[in-house]
């Protein structure tokens, strides 16, 4: 079995693979001062809780935003797991053409989301990961990463319009009925949700424009996808487990025995 963790900024979501199957799958928050220990303990109790032994896992792969938290999760999957984590980075086979100015500045996340799209879905393809950045990811037919952009994500945008404010309130991420609000919360929510939507229809429609290619597929993951899946419009597929697959589809080219 295989261990693929994706390290982000809010979360760390675990997938367990038994060959090409993602058997189990869990969340748990990214907390920068937690040890090592803590989070083998803690990997430990999920394992266990899907009644698989630490010693039925014969490999792990890391996808990491966060480079502090590196060595932490390294150390832990050596000393729990005794496995030598494969680390997505600079160096490592993933089948793409990055053309980049400098492709060791593209986040590993955006990676191993374009490298699912790309092998699940076909090119041309741009990959949505409403995260805590929204990142937008264009592959060409040939599998050429050419770039994209980045935005604020929807959480962070609406956390920091709360803190800057003196009375604007904390909301819940719901989309209203209509874009005219009545209270300030549902002004807040048709601002947010709808300037969501304004903000992604018009990336991608250029982003589609400057690829010059035919039957651009869309595809959007991360946890806020399905909130404005409809009104954008151009969504073609909303795909949550995008990134461990892609996690785990590198670390099969890299291992073509494991």
């Amino acid at each position: 079995m295989v261990l693929a963790l994706d390290v982000g900024n809010t979360n760390i979501k675990i997938g367990l693979f038994d060959g090409d199957e993602m058997i189990q799958s869990w969340r748990m928050a990214t907390d920068l001062v937690r040890t090592a220990d803590e989070y083998g303990i803690a990997r430990m109790q999920l394992l266990r809780s899907g009644g698989v032994e630490p010693s039925q896992i014969d490999g792990t792969i890391v996808s990491s935003v966060i480079p502090q938290l590196n060595y932490t999760i390294e150390h832990m999957l050596d000393y729990y797991l005794h496995t030598k984590p494969l680390m997505v980075g600079p160096g490592i086979k993933t089948g793409l053409n990055i053309q980049y100015e400098n492709p060791r500045e593209v986040g590993s996340d955006r990676i191993v989301n374009s490298v699912c799209a790309y092998n699940k879905y076909g090119g041309p393809v741009i990959v949505v990961d409403f995260g805590t950045a929204t990142t937008f990811n264009a592959i060409s037919r040939d599998g050429r990463f050419l770039g994209g952009c980045i935005c604020p994500g929807v959480k962070t945008s609406v956390e920091a319009l709360v803190n800057a404010t003196a009375k604007l309130p904390t909301i819940e991420l719901v989309k209203p009925s209509r874009i005219i609000g009545k209270t300030t919360v549902t002004n807040m929510q048709a601002g947010v949700t709808y300037g969501v939507v304004g903000q992604v229809r018009y990336i991608l429609e250029t982003m589609k424009k400057e690829m010059g290619e035919k039957n651009i597929k869309v595809v959007a993951t991360g946890g806020l996808s399905e909130l404005v899946k409809d009104e954008v419009g151009l969504i073609d597929v909303v795909d949550r487990r995008l990134s461990l697959l892609g996690i785990k589809m590198i670390y099969d080219v890299n291992n073509p025995k494991g």
